[in-house]
């Protein structure tokens, strides 16, 4: 059975064992997707380059997908559109699957992902908690293994707050990189398309085949030491318990790394984020679907979300003068926040406050909605990009950071972020080897190539009954020989998930290798071994497998 349908019929299994319906608003057919899986699989059998070929995707609710409706989390508001927005298309024509469209906060209006009629979608470590909004549906669905990355949209900080409070990355392009073509606007003026995944590299690439190609030439500077912006304590106002604590650590992580830390005074851009609901710039919002609110309101439509129409509708009455003056008014924080940030890389931030439960969202929507945005609404009204990622956990329960800089240093943020992921490496001496069946589930984990080298003459090899086929390495002291081992690099967190996806006989443990250091590597269990040959003598699973 080809690779692709396996991991099609993995994430069905997958969504079924999770129970989470609230995830998604549309989930495709099972058996459409798997016609779509095997004609990956032809496609790459004629030779066909794609480079995304079998990754899994979700895209949410408010981003068109061909054959299924965008609501963007209002029912009655739904469309059929006749062509996947530009951006699916793009991953699609990769060889990307996209299983189907997910839960939002109604017309992309909040952060903290239960204003659906869809229902609230909780959050994929702690039920009782928030899942972070609007792209609620996308990030947990990554979260919980679902698919390999999700599309997600980010006005105030949708496409970071929901990556924080689910333990992934979310990246937030600059404006104008990801084009919005087929995307239900939310502000269309400083809307972004984001995406999110389980580890940076994923993201990356996803992102990459995202792109309209057309940022521009940005003079280069040396990578590192880079200089980090932090604020003063104060200015981080209230944060919940343990939370400052982490974000120290998180600015130490960078210091230590040889970053060089210096202060930003963050008031114009916590100022700036105050304006984003509280000002004339809420109108926007209404131009996008004011008209069909007042309609559904009228017709006593009980899809709407009475929180999110409340804050459109109170949009409509704004008067010029105010977007005129707050414009005005916009324009000279940032310019204060570009002076702040002058030669700084990035901006460090902790990526929200806090992480409130579904009651307190319940007892205070509007409060608790605010207080998320007060790091992340400035930084669409700034023109700036910016980077969600992990940053370890507080009372068992994921810490996020953020990177933000100026318009066009994408790359530079996620280069900075991976000195927030801990790594670990791996000794890999089969099916996972450069270019061998499973080094894509490598990849997909965040991880490197690092070195070749071999295990101590204390191991033998042998071909075991399996498919992909794969080798199983044993130790048995002496009698046993090198064998030809790949070292990688990846994120702690991804070898953890390794383990807990590794089908028997196959197990992690300590390999012994030539120059006298123990890393985690593939074993096998002994038992696999009686009607499994011995192929010791080709040293390598490479060899073995190009003399067959």
């Amino acid at each position: 059975m080809s690779t692709t349908i396996t991991r099609v019929r993995a994430a069905y299994d997958r969504v079924e064992a999770v129970d989470r319906p609230e995830i998604w608003i549309d989930l495709r057919p099972r058996e459409e997707v798997e016609r779509e899986a095997a004609a990956i699989d032809e496609r790459l059998a004629q030779g066909e380059q794609l480079p995304l070929a079998g990754r899994l995707f979700a895209a949410k609710g408010n981003i068109d997908v061909a054959g299924l409706p965008t609501t963007a989390g209002c029912p009655s508001y739904a469309y059929h559109p006749e062509a996947d927005a530009p951006v699916v298309a793009a991953l699609r024509a990769a060889g990307a699957l996209v299983l189907g469209t997910t839960n939002l906060d109604q017309f992309a209006t909040g952060l903290v992902g239960t204003r659906s009629p869809y229902g609230a979608v909780r959050n994929a470590h702690d039920p009782s908690r928030i899942s972070g909004g609007s792209s609620s549906g996308s990030a947990v669905a990554v979260a919980l293994g679902i698919v390999d990355f999700a599309l997600g949209t980010d006005t105030a900080g949708s496409g970071r707050v929901p990556a924080a409070f689910n333990g992934i990355v979310g990246l937030k392009p600059t404006r104008g990189l990801v084009p919005t073509t087929g995307v239900v606007p939310a502000c269309a003026s400083i809307d972004c398309v984001t995406v999110f995944a389980r580890t940076l590299p994923e993201a990356e690439q996803a992102l990459a085949h995202m792109t309209t190609g057309t940022a521009p030439s940005l003079p280069g500077r040396r990578p590192g030491p880079w200089r980090i912006a932090v604020p003063p304590r104060e200015q981080l106002g209230e944060l919940d318990e343990g939370w400052a604590q982490a974000y120290e650590e998180a600015v130490a992580q960078l210091s230590t790394a040889g970053d060089v830390i210096r202060e930003l005074d963050l008031t114009p851009f916590t100022e700036a984020a105050a304006m984003l609901y509280e000002g004339a710039f809420v109108a926007e919002r209404y131009t996008a679907v004011g008209a069909f609110i007042d309609k559904a309101t009228e017709a006593n439509d009980d899809s709407l979300d009475p929180t999110v129409a409340a804050i459109i509708t109170r949009a409509r009455d704004l008067p010029a003068h105010q977007l005129y003056a707050d414009m005005d008014r916009l324009a000279a924080l940032r310019n204060r926040a570009l002076t702040e940030l002058s030669d700084a890389d990035a901006l460090l931030l902790p990526t929200a406050p806090g992480h409130p439960t579904l009651a307190e969202v319940a007892a205070d929507p509007l409060g608790a909605n605010a207080r998320l945005g007060r790091f992340t609404n400035s930084t669409n009204l700034f023109d700036l990009a910016a980077v969600a990622a992990p940053a370890g956990e507080v009372n068992g329960l994921p810490f996020g950071v953020m990177l933000i800089g100026p318009a066009h240093t994408d790359e530079r943020l996620a280069r900075i972020a991976t000195l927030l992921q801990p790594e670990t490496r791996l000794a890999v001496v089969g099916a996972h080897l450069t270019g061998q069946p499973l080094n894509p589930q490598l990849l997909s984990l965040g991880a490197r190539y690092d070195r070749t080298t071999t295990t101590a003459p204390v191991y033998r090899l042998h071909a075991l009954r399996t498919d992909p086929p794969k080798p199983g390495l044993v130790h048995v002291g002496e009698g046993g020989a090198q064998i030809e081992t790949e070292i990688w690099r990846l994120p702690a967190e991804g070898l953890g998930r390794l383990l807990t996806a590794l089908p028997r006989p196959m197990t992690l443990g300590s390999v012994d290798l030539a120059d006298g250091s123990r890393l985690p590597g593939f074993l096998c269990e002994p038992a696999a071994l009686e009607d499994a040959e011995d192929i010791t003598r080709y040293g390598s699973w490479r060899s073995y497998r190009s003399k067959e």
